[in-house]
């Protein structure tokens, strides 16, 4: 947010001197890029710019918030710490179009209802904003990543006279970790799972239509039902969406539900329970691995600065406790059982009442019915 913060100061005098030293002509236009979804997870979610177009002047520049440097120094290691900073970049329209024809990804535009004033303050902002001291800043999945970066230039872009009246955007309102999930439904259900397992609580939180746009599809619908009052009168900030590029990739084929494989694990432990055929060092192999993902989930909540994954109820099942346990296992103490047995009652209620992977509350019943066959045979 450093850099936005930065800009907002500048944007005062940018916007003073936009109309008198413009170095756009009065037919200069605006547009907010949205492109579709590829076939790699770190695509799943699609993408979003801002393209200046001034024919008169020879500029066709596309800026991209969603470039990092892969020669960063410990890359992945700062990537999984949240301390990796992402920057802007800015390519040609050709370029820019080229690279989705390849992944073969749909690309539309919207252009944004600005007048020549409004259209130039933008085209300084990113300038500004491209600069080498302005174009990094840290990455944040929810909260400031390179959709909610076009949003907030857009916003500044707009102007101190200019406001925001709302939207007739008709949507059922939603967390953020759902509308990540209505994403991975059906060919990334093993994606979902695991987001499902890492996003805390703050994922939870019902966002609002500002901060839905974290999504570029939700902001491309999203701009198009909102309105503004500016020198003209009223009217939508941006025109409905304006087809590219068409997707040609070869769709995702469904993947194998995730629920169906923890059911079955479900069946053969109670199976295998109910007919005297469980061994004890099974019970150590599902409790060492569940505590070993609590125990990274712990480190992803106070290790990194991700703020999606900070309290994490999926620790009350994933528990370091059952590591005690399987270590000890028929000497565990009753408390300890007794124990597990409550956290995982809460954490089920949690996965109900949140609407996490179904395949979680399964694996949550595998867990309760060995701690509960160990608690009840003392």
């Amino acid at each position: 947010m450093l850099c936005v913060g930065i800009l907002f100061n500048f944007q005062f005098s940018i916007f003073n001197s936009a109309h008198a030293q413009s170095p756009l002509s009065d037919s200069a236009a605006a547009y907010v890029l949205t492109c579709g979804p590829g076939n790699d997870f770190y695509t799943t979610f699609g993408h979003s710019a801002i393209r200046i177009c001034d024919p008169a002047r020879g500029i066709d520049l596309v800026y991209n918030y969603g470039t990092f440097d892969f020669d960063t120094p410990h890359f992945y290691w700062k990537f999984m710490r949240g301390q990796l900073d992402y920057q802007l970049g800015r390519t040609s329209m050709n370029l820019f179009v080229d690279t989705y024809t390849r992944e073969g990804r749909f690309v539309t535009q919207q252009r944004l209802h600005f007048d020549a004033r409004q259209t130039a303050n933008l085209y300084l902002l990113l300038e500004q904003n491209y600069l080498p001291e302005y174009r990094c800043y840290r990455y944040d999945f929810f909260r400031d990543n390179c959709a909610t970066r076009v949003r907030d230039m857009v916003a500044m872009a707009l102007g101190k006279g200019d406001t925001v009246l709302g939207s007739d955007w008709q949507a059922e309102p939603r967390s953020y970790r759902r509308l990540v999930s209505d994403n991975l439904k059906g060919t990334l259900e093993w994606w979902r799972l695991g987001i499902d397992m890492l996003f805390g609580l703050p994922a939870d939180h019902r966002a609002t239509d500002m901060e839905r746009m974290f999504l570029p599809l939700e902001m491309r619908d999203i701009y198009a039902a909102t309105l503004w009052r500016g020198d003209c009168g009223n009217a939508n900030i941006a025109a409905p969406s304006e087809q590219l590029l068409p997707e040609t990739r070869q769709p995702l084929a469904a993947s194998f539900p995730p629920v169906v494989a923890f059911a079955l694990l479900l069946v053969l432990v109670a199976v295998m329970t109910w007919k005297g055929w469980y061994r004890p060092w099974m019970d150590r192999v599902l409790f060492v691995l569940a505590g070993v993902v609590g125990l990274f989930l712990i480190f992803m909540w106070v290790g990194t600065d991700h703020y999606c994954t900070q309290w994490n109820l999926n620790i009350l099942w994933a528990n370091p406790l059952l590591i005690l346990v399987a270590i000890r296992l028929e000497r565990s103490p009753r408390w300890s059982l007794w124990l597990l047995d409550a956290c995982f009652a809460v954490a089920a209620v949690w996965v109900l009442w949140c609407g996490l992977s179904p395949a979680i509350l399964l694996l949550i019943l595998t867990l309760a019915l060995r701690t509960s066959v160990h608690l009840f045979r003392r």
